[in-house]
């Protein structure tokens, strides 16, 4: 069944140096009734400071990160960053998680990358209890244990601790980052949405399936009803197809090529298991290589067209109802003004 779709501007994270005409977007977005918008980060700018800084011209859009990368902070450290930002924006926090890839918590944060799954479980626990506020945190670990009692330096001195912040909600939502079957699944089980990437509505059996499995686990926290799907998608109102794509092919080849390596690489896996198996083998192959530009010239439109929404308006409305009968509730977009307005006048009508 057809759904009405909500719209999420996607900050994104920093290139550089941050980008101009980030405010004027957001007082557009708000302006337009975007329900939400949301920051990253990967090894540069935060996600947390932007989205305070700008969240504090708005009034009523909801403030999300997608992500924050739970190495790079404890969880007591996001619980209070989470606890924090929800107060001073009157309850407007989105917490959007993910686990990020070994070459970043390796080679970035310096922490090991083993056993995701079991870490973003741990994680999100003590979260909620810090949030829940019923009593000195404890935890067994073995990822986060609270007090730490043993180990190199440790004094033995850590007692458990309630904090002293009392949280304007003892429920901030929470968004998990997830491409494999077992996270879209830990997702549906444990969080209140999914954050999607690289997502197609045909193909979306394979993501009904493995959320269906997390929302019958015993203690799950949503309905299917009630849990929410915000999938980032590149939207491009234009009547030149073919210079869209060649403009997102770049973007896509990096991430479908340059981003792990072969056989370690969560998004090349999503391309593959749409089908393109030797097209993305061939984009690797070219990108780790160094011929960037051969591997976004083999990025297939065919692909690309799934995964955006990217053509001239009466184009863009017919790809939209594919949408509209997927799973998603939010579609998270980035752009100018201009693009802003267009978007609103598409989805939103």
């Amino acid at each position: 069944m057809a759904r009405e779709l909500r719209l999420g501007l996607n900050l994104g994270y920093w290139p550089g140096a941050p980008p101009p005409g980030a405010a004027e977007a957001i007082a557009e977005a708000e302006r337009l009734g975007f329900d939400s918008i949301w920051t990253a980060e990967a090894y540069g700018s935060d996600a947390l400071t932007p989205l305070a800084w700008w969240g504090a011209s708005t009034t009523s859009i909801r403030l999300g990160t997608a992500i924050v990368q739970i190495s790079a902070r404890t969880p007591a450290a996001t619980a209070m960053a989470a606890m924090t930002l929800d107060h001073l924006s009157g309850g407007r926090l989105i917490l959007g998680l993910g686990v990020s890839g070994p070459q970043v918590v390796e080679g970035w944060y310096g922490q090991p990358f083993a056993r995701p799954l079991s870490r973003t479980r741990e994680y999100i626990s003590i979260l909620r209890s810090i949030w829940a506020r019923e009593g000195p945190v404890t935890s067994e670990g073995p990822h986060y244990p609270l007090p730490l009692s043993g180990g190199d330096g440790v004094t033995g001195l850590g007692k458990p601790l309630k904090s002293s912040l009392r949280p304007l909600r003892s429920e901030i939502p929470i968004y998990l980052a997830a491409e494999g079957p077992r996270n879209v699944a830990l997702a549906g089980e444990l969080c209140d949405g999914w954050l999607a990437l690289f997502y197609s509505p045909h193909h979306d059996g394979f993501y009904r399936d493995a959320l269906r499995e997390g929302l019958a686990r015993p203690g799950a926290r949503r309905s299917a009803d009630e849990f929410q799907v915000a999938a980032t998608v590149p939207l491009i109102v234009t009547d030149d197809v073919e210079g869209a794509t060649d403009a997102l092919r770049p973007i896509y080849a990096l991430y479908f090529g340059g981003m792990g390596a072969h056989g370690a690489n969560f998004h090349a896996d999503v391309a593959i298991r749409m089908g393109y198996e030797a097209e993305v083998a061939r984009i690797q192959e070219l990108y780790l290589s160094g011929r960037k530009a051969q591997a976004a010239a083999a990025v297939p439109r065919a692909l690309l067209e799934q995964l955006t929404l990217i053509g001239p308006p009466a184009k863009i409305r017919h790809d939209l109802e594919a949408w509209r009968d997927s799973i998603v509730t939010t579609l998270l977009i980035a752009g100018d003004p201009a693009t802003l307005r267009a978007a609103a006048e598409l989805v939103l009508g």
